[in-house]
């Protein structure tokens, strides 16, 4: 059975994309810590990260730390939050967002009724920032 995550890279779930690759995508969260909050993850299913293959891994995270920068400069922040759960979706993925304390790490405080407007306008500031950044390749349309 297809995770959450695979139906929403398949298209058969809505996703707001900043990153596509053959491997490795990028969407925002519907349950976002700040604006921006980026879910990076793998096109293949696999459940724990401590299971994953390392290139897939490493891949994972190089992506994360990309959008990570342009976070930080789009949306002023101090740091990007990085964070690696799996509890919610039974599929890897790495949680990224614009921080500026450990407060920011809470998951009791995220935004479960996020503004659909806010998250697109959101999505096209990141892909904005990463076409600008060079990545325009692996930028989706919005």
């Amino acid at each position: 059975m297809s995770s959450l995550f695979t139906k929403i890279i398949n298209g058969e779930i809505p996703g707001r994309f900043v990153w596509r690759e053959p491997d490795v995508v990028a969407f925002l969260t519907i349950g976002p810590l700040a604006p921006g909050h980026t879910l990076v993850v793998p096109v293949q299913e696999v459940d724990r990260w401590t299971d994953a293959d390392p290139e897939i891994l490493s891949k994972a995270v190089l992506v994360a730390q990309k959008i990570g920068k342009v976070q930080v400069e789009a949306f002023g922040s101090a740091r990007a939050g990085l964070l690696v759960a799996g509890y919610e979706v039974e599929h890897l993925h790495v949680h990224v967002w614009p921080s500026n304390s450990m407060a920011d790490y809470d998951f009791g405080s995220v935004d479960n009724n996020p503004d659909p407007a806010e998250l697109d306008a959101n999505a096209e500031t990141i892909r904005e920032g990463l076409r600008a950044a060079g990545y325009g390749e692996f930028v989706p349309e919005g």
